[in-house]
């Protein structure tokens, strides 16, 4: 062959043999702060790279993980967030649970709440509700003003108690007190331990060794899960966002996920 031709040869065998292109920049993973992630979250990657069986069987043990996952991610709501368009966010498959705000102090009442209530029981999500905890009232006035407003036989979930300040007037033991007895009242009056809300620096501060006997929501916004003081506390789940965005909801909204060893029976009322 002429020279010419074979360096054509050669170019044309090297061109058919360069490896295709692995995917598209925009199916790629690219760890992001807790704050902006929205609908691709972490528990999504090992599903999406695991590889396929040659006869495309799925495990009974798959299947069940693939359920579980469909329950692991939930939101909760006020007024703040306007009206909410429930249909829709029942449609996503990242919320599996809602809580709802109901009560804060001695006389608030969410002004969304039974809207919210109905409107998401109607769309068929698991519903609970959450009382503002205010270090400054006793807690028998606030624990009237929630029992007034929240029936269990109404609810899916455990109820929660947000509890985020101390209160410049109060000091740390009367804080504990109240929030003790607050706790007690919803455990005397409704036959359960509610869960108590708060950050793991607030935990760490202020709860840490006083309330292990109760179950766990802790904010943290970072990309790693929260570290508590106490090893044996029961963190159910992990509130990882306050910038979430959910289809059929105006602005931001808090997300959470379940912690690897629980799940949504685990704060289920029946």
């Amino acid at each position: 062959m002429y020279p010419s031709t074979k360096y054509i040869i050669v170019l044309i065998m090297t061109i058919a043999f360069v490896p295709p292109a692995t995917g598209r920049g925009k199916d790629k993973y690219i760890p992001k702060s807790a704050d902006y992630i929205q609908n691709i979250l972490p528990d999504n990657i090992p599903q999406a790279c695991q590889s396929h069986t040659l006869a495309g069987n799925i495990t009974e043990a798959r299947k069940q993980t693939m359920e579980s996952k469909r329950f692991r991610y939930g939101i909760d709501v006020s007024r703040y967030q306007g009206k909410i368009d429930w249909n829709t966010v029942a449609g996503d498959k990242h919320v599996g649970y809602v809580y709802l705000k109901a009560t804060e102090g001695a006389t608030l009442v969410d002004v969304r709440y039974h809207y919210n209530l109905a409107e998401a029981k109607r769309a068929g999500l698991h519903v609970g509700c959450y009382h503002f905890f205010s270090p400054t009232i006793e807690a028998d006035v606030q624990f009237n003003n929630f029992s007034r407003v929240v029936r269990l036989e109404e609810q899916d979930l455990l109820p929660i108690v947000d509890v985020e300040v101390v209160g410049r007037r109060t000091n740390i033991w009367r804080f504990r007190d109240r929030l003790a007895r607050f706790l007690h009242l919803i455990e005397k009056h409704y036959g359960i331990k509610p869960i108590i809300y708060t950050s793991r620096n607030f935990y760490n501060e202020y709860l840490a060794g006083k309330f292990t006997e109760y179950k766990l929501m802790i904010a943290q916004y970072r990309d790693e899960e929260p570290q508590l003081i106490d090893k044996n506390a029961q963190m159910v789940m992990w509130q990882f966002t306050s910038k979430g965005r959910i289809e059929g909801i105006n602005g931001p909204v808090d997300r959470s996920r379940f912690m690897n060893d629980f799940s949504l029976s685990d704060i289920l009322l029946h």
